[in-house]
C-alpha cells in the first residue's frame, strides 16, 4: 500500500459497531490494555480487537492512540489487528445515524436504553461509580459509570467535554439516572455541531420572560436592559450546572436583595431537574460584613470554589455581588476573581466608579440611569429575581419594601412597593422586619442563616411563627438599642460649622458597649436618627469613630463621601485612607496614629459642603 498523505485512516463513530469494520482498511483506536499474547484495541466504544504479540511495532502504554490495520474478522466477532506506521495519513470519521435523546424527555424512556449527546458540566467520583452530569440544549442530567468501586471511569473524558453516551434510563431515589455503557468524547466536526446546538437552544432558553416591573419607575425602566442580561447569565449559569456564589452587605437592603435572588435561583434549579440537594452545592449565599467586597470575602470564595473544582468536578463559579460590587474598595478583590477567570455580575446602589466596569460582565446600579442610592439594592434584586423566574413573584413581592425602609430610602419607589403590599403588610410590618433582619444577622456573623432569614421574612408560610420570631428579635432590638443610647447620647460632642450645619462627634470606642449589637456603624446611625428629630428642619452631620475608623451620616449636608475620601487620601501622608459608600453615608478608615489629622480634614471637607 502506497504510504503517503493518501493513504486513509478511518475513526469510528462511538454508535459503530463490528458491522462498520472492514477487513483491510485502516483504523486509529486506542490501547485498552496487555495480555501475554498482545495488545487489546479499541476501534470504538462498541468494537474491540488484538494486536498479536509478533505483529506489535512500538512501545505503548494504556489509552494511546494506535494505528492499526484489520487482518481479519472471525467468524465469532474477533477482530485480529495489526499495528501499521504510517508518515502522513488522511483521517476520515466513520458515523452511524443514531437516535438522540433529549435530556428532557428521559422521563418517557425509564428502562430504556438512549443516545444522548452533550457536554459534562461535573464529575464527581463516589466511593462506588463515576457521576457526570451531562448537560444538553433541554437540560441537565446525571449519567453513572462503574469500573470498580472508587476508581474513575473514563478517564478521557474531562471538565467541559462534548460527549455521545450511551446507557439505560434508570430512577434512583426519585430521581433520573442514567446507567452508563459507553461514552465517547467527540472531536471535530461532530464536537463543533452539538456545541453550537446547545449554544443556540441555551441563548433562547435563558432569555427572560418580558414581564412588567412591580411598580412604577423611570430609573428602574431605563435600568432594564442590563437587569435582563443580568438575569439571562444567572438562568445560563442555572441551565449549565455553574454554582453561582452570591455575596451581599449584611444589612437589611442586601439580605432582601440576596433573599429575593436566592428564592428564583433555587426553585429555578428544582424545576430544571437539579439533583434534591442541588441549590446546596450549586447555589451559596454568602453575607460579606462590609459594604464592598472584600480579600477576605474572595479568599473564602476561591478557597471554596477551587475544592470544589477538584473534589466534586465543578466547573468555577459566577459570581454576583449585591449592594456591593461598585466601588473602588472592590478593586482588589475583584483582581483576584479575575486571575481565577470568575465572572462577576453587580446589582449595587453605592456610587460606582467607572475603573470597576473592566472587571465585571454585568453592572446594574441606578447612578447609570441618573437615579441614586434612594432606589436599594433590595428593589432592584427582587426586580431581576422576577426575571430569573417569575413564578416566585408572590413569595418575594414585599421584600423591596423591607428593603426601602430599612435603608431609610426616601425614592418615591419606596412608597409605590409599600401600597403594593399594603393589604398583607403594613410600613410598621416591614420596619420590625429589617430590624429583625439587621439584629438576627449580626448574630449569624459569615452564615447565611438561610431558613431563619426566610422566618424573618415569611416565606415559610407559618405565619404564626413568623409573627412571633420577629417580635421578639424586634424586641431584643429596641432593648440593645436603648441600652446602647443611654450609654453614649451624653457623651455626644457639639459644633456647628462654618456652613452652617450641625456637627455632631462620638468616640464609640470608649462610649459605647463593644461587641454587642448594635455595632459602631448602626450605633452612630441611631444617634444620628435622634439628633435629626431634635435638630428637625437643620442640616445635621454626625461621625462616630474609633481608633481607626469613623462612619458618617448626613442629612441635609450635600456630601460626596467617596470623593472625599480619595482627597483626604492624597491630602494626608502616611494616613493609610480607605473607605467610602454611599454619597451622605459612609465610613473611613485610617491608621490609629494619624485619627486627629484624618478627623480635622474630613471636618473641613465637610464643612465646604453645600447645605440644602
Amino acid at each position: 500500500m502506497n504510504q503517503s498523505s493518501e493513504v486513509v485512516v478511518y475513526r469510528l463513530g462511538p454508535s459503530c459497531d463490528l458491522g462498520d469494520v472492514e477487513e483491510g482498511a485502516i483504523y486509529l483506536g486506542k490501547v485498552q490494555g496487555f495480555a501475554n499474547f498482545g495488545t487489546f484495541v479499541m476501534l470504538s466504544d462498541r468494537v474491540k480487537g488484538l494486536v498479536h504479540k509478533t505483529n506489535v511495532r512500538t512501545e505503548h502504554a494504556e489509552r494511546d492512540e494506535i494505528l492499526v490495520r484489520v487482518k481479519a474478522i472471525r467468524p465469532n466477532g474477533n477482530i485480529d489487528l495489526e499495528e501499521v506506521i504510517l508518515p502522513s495519513y488522511e483521517v476520515k470519521s466513520v458515523t452511524r445515524t443514531v437516535t438522540v435523546t433529549r435530556l428532557a424527555d428521559l422521563g418517557n424512556r425509564i428502562g430504556r436504553t438512549v443516545t444522548v449527546m452533550g457536554e459534562i458540566a461535573q464529575i464527581k467520583q463516589t466511593s462506588g461509580p463515576t457521576i457526570f452530569t451531562v448537560v444538553d440544549e433541554s437540560g441537565s442530567e446525571n449519567a453513572a459509570a462503574f469500573v470498580e468501586a472508587g476508581v474513575r471511569a473514563y478517564p478521557e473524558v474531562e471538565l467541559g467535554s462534548l460527549v455521545q453516551l450511551e446507557g439505560q434510563v434508570m430512577q434512583r431515589n426519585n430521581q433520573l439516572q442514567i446507567e452508563v455503557r459507553a461514552i465517547s468524547v467527540l472531536t471535530g466536526d461532530e464536537a463543533a455541531e452539538v456545541t453550537e446546538r446547545i449554544e443556540q437552544a441555551l441563548d433562547a432558553r435563558a432569555e427572560p420572560e418580558e414581564i412588567p416591573l412591580m411598580v412604577e419607575s423611570e430609573v428602574m425602566t431605563e435600568l432594564r436592559p442590563e437587569m435582563r442580561r443580568i438575569a439571562k447569565a444567572i438562568r445560563r449559569a442555572i441551565f449549565t450546572s455553574q454554582p453561582i456564589v452570591l455575596r451581599h452587605h449584611a444589612d437589611a437592603d442586601g439580605i432582601c436583595s440576596a433573599v429575593a435572588i436566592e428564592q428564583a435561583v433555587v426553585s429555578l434549579i428544582k424545576q430544571s431537574g437539579g439533583d434534591f440537594d442541588a441549590d446546596y452545592f450549586l447555589f451559596k449565599r454568602a453575607p460579606s460584613k462590609a459594604p464592598f467586597y472584600e480579600i477576605e470575602d474572595i479568599t473564602r470564595d476561591l478557597d471554596f470554589a477551587l475544592k470544589d473544582n477538584i473534589r466534586y468536578g465543578q466547573k468555577m463559579p459566577l459570581i454576583l455581588l449585591t449592594d456591593n460590587g461598585s466601588t473602588e474598595e472592590d478593586e482588589p478583590a475583584l483582581k483576584l476573581a479575575k486571575v481565577f477567570g470568575l465572572e462577576v455580575l453587580v446589582v449595587d446602589h453605592h456610587h460606582p466608579d467607572a475603573v470597576i466596569d473592566q472587571y465585571l460582565i454585568g453592572h446594574v446600579n441606578p447612578y447609570h440611569a441618573g437615579g441614586d442610592f434612594g432606589i436599594t439594592a433590595g428593589m432592584l434584586g427582587t426586580e431581576i429575581a422576577r426575571l430569573i423566574n417569575p413564578s416566585v413573584e408572590s413569595l418575594i413581592r414585599h421584600l423591596p419594601a423591607i428593603a426601602g425602609v430599612g435603608d431609610r430610602s426616601e425614592a418615591p419607589e419606596r412608597q409605590r412597593y409599600l401600597d403594593l403590599i399594603k393589604e398583607q403588610y403594613s410600613e410598621d410590618d416591614c420596619k420590625a422586619m429589617a430590624l429583625a433582619l439587621d439584629y438576627e444577622q449580626f448574630w449569624l456573623r459569615f452564615n447565611d442563616g438561610r431558613e431563619l432569614i426566610k422566618e424573618i421574612l415569611d416565606l415559610t408560610g407559618k405565619n404564626e411563627r413568623h409573627t412571633e420570631f420577629v417580635r421578639l428579635l424586634v424586641e431584643g432590638a429596641n432593648a440593645a438599642i436603648e441600652d446602647q443610647m443611654s450609654a453614649t447620647m451624653p457623651h455626644v460632642r457639639e459644633q456647628t460649622l462654618s456652613n452652617g450645619a450641625n456637627l455632631f462627634l462620638l468616640d464609640v470606642e470608649i462610649h459605647a458597649h463593644k461587641f454587642t449589637f448594635p455595632p459602631p456603624g448602626k450605633t452612630s446611625g441611631e444617634v444620628h436618627d435622634r439628633l435629626c428629630k431634635q435638630h428637625a428642619g437643620e442640616p445635621v452631620v454626625t461621625i462616630g469613630f474609633g481608633p481607626d475608623f469613623a462612619v458618617l451620616r448626613s442629612k441635609g449636608v450635600l456630601m460626596n463621601i467617596p470623593r472625599m475620601v480619595r482627597e483626604l487620601r492624597t491630602e494626608i501622608s502616611g494616613g493609610g485612607i480607605s473607605g467610602g459608600g454611599h454619597l451622605v453615608v459612609g465610613s473611613i478608615k485610617f491608621v490609629e496614629g494619624m485619627r486627629d489629622q484624618v478627623l480635622e480634614g474630613l471636618i473641613a471637607k465637610i464643612a465646604e459642603a453645600e447645605v440644602e
